[in-house]
């Protein structure tokens, strides 16, 4: 399942590398969690574009990559069709830029190497941040972008309704570092009335599949669970989908984002983004992404609030002050 993935502290210690404290002009009216090369005057929590035209870019070769999430060159291969396309319609050479980490990811946008690429989900708030990061869509279809929800199933013939039902029940959550099966439900449940670890005891099930069996053997009374690996479970047949009751639903988590640099020169930016918001998948593309066919409208000040919100109840920020506690601490232990 996509997994909402925080970058630790030695991941936010290599964004540092290289990096030469920045300071905007003071006349900035809000900042927000923006680091200092920054500003958001307009407050939709990224970075304007440079009201400078010096400061503005339009580049001969657009670099682009995507999140490595496994080895670069296969995505570069999957990407081939989108990128021959994209360089005919702007009428640029595009290059895709193999990448080995988020880290190094956020640090070619900040310093100004990479133009445009895809995020992974938690890595796109400090990409926001650090970078100047506009997200401007994520993998979907004609209805909506490609994501997940936190689901609470419980047995059909169950007299569970509504969550504060579960006050006193078995209740498992799978790990403690899955988003949907345990950070979700501790920043979401409270503000529905059940409160984990007060209203009932987290039991981890260890997996979102065994939660689900747990539910369908009656070990748990209900499951936290992501939506996606529930309805793959019913499809392969390993559950009945109406044997089973969903009690609460979340808002959509986003998978990987697409940004762009902050500082592109508007008009090629608005000729850039048309050729992705028209651009439909090719049969290789969509095997590789889960059906999804084209790259869907978001923006990062809606659709990635609840990311914000998960992240921000556990405690971790994406803002420059927690990039540079986290800098300290790691040059404190060399």
């Amino acid at each position: 399942m996509p997994a909402l993935r925080l970058l630790p502290a030695a991941v936010l210690a290599a964004l540092a590398v290289g990096a030469a404290p920045a300071h905007a002009a003071d006349t900035c009216p809000n900042r927000g969690d923006l680091d200092q090369n920054f500003c958001d005057a307009n407050k939709d929590l990224v970075a304007d574009t440079p009201t400078d035209p010096a400061k503005l870019k339009t580049p001969s070769t657009l670099v682009f990559t995507y999140t490595p999430v496994e080895d670069p060159a296969v995505y570069e291969d999957i990407f081939k069709p989108f990128t021959k396309y994209l360089s005919e319609c702007t009428g640029k050479r595009v290059v895709f830029y193999q990448v080995q980490s988020n880290a190094a990811e956020i640090e070619a946008m900040r310093s100004g190497r990479l133009h445009v690429g895809g995020f992974s989900t938690g890595p796109t708030a400090f990409a926001v941040n650090i970078a100047g990061a506009v997200p401007f869509a994520v993998k979907g279809y004609a209805d909506g972008f490609q994501g997940y929800n936190l689901i609470v199933i419980v047995k059909k013939d169950s007299p569970y309704q509504k969550l504060t039902d579960l006050k006193g029940k078995k209740l498992a959550h799978t790990s403690p570092s899955s988003n949907s099966g345990h950070m979700a439900p501790v920043a979401l449940f409270p503000k529905e009335g059940l409160t984990p670890d007060k209203d009932y005891k987290v039991i981890f099930s260890g997996k979102h599949d065994q939660s689900v069996m747990g539910v369908n053997s009656g070990d748990y009374d209900a499951a936290a669970v992501a939506s996606d690996v529930f309805k793959r479970m019913a499809e392969r047949g390993q559950i009945k989908e109406s044997d089973f009751r969903i009690i609460y639903t979340s808002e959509k988590f986003p998978t990987s984002s697409f940004s762009y640099a902050h500082d592109l020169e508007p008009k090629f930016r608005d000729q850039m983004l048309k050729c992705f918001y028209d651009y439909r998948f090719p049969d290789e593309m969509k095997k590789a992404f889960d059906g999804a066919d084209r790259f869907y409208p978001v923006t990062y000040q809606k659709d990635w609030a609840i990311v914000r919100e998960v992240a921000e109840s556990g405690g971790e920020s994406f803002n420059r002050a927690a990039y540079d506690r986290e800098t300290a601490k790691n040059k404190g232990k060399q």
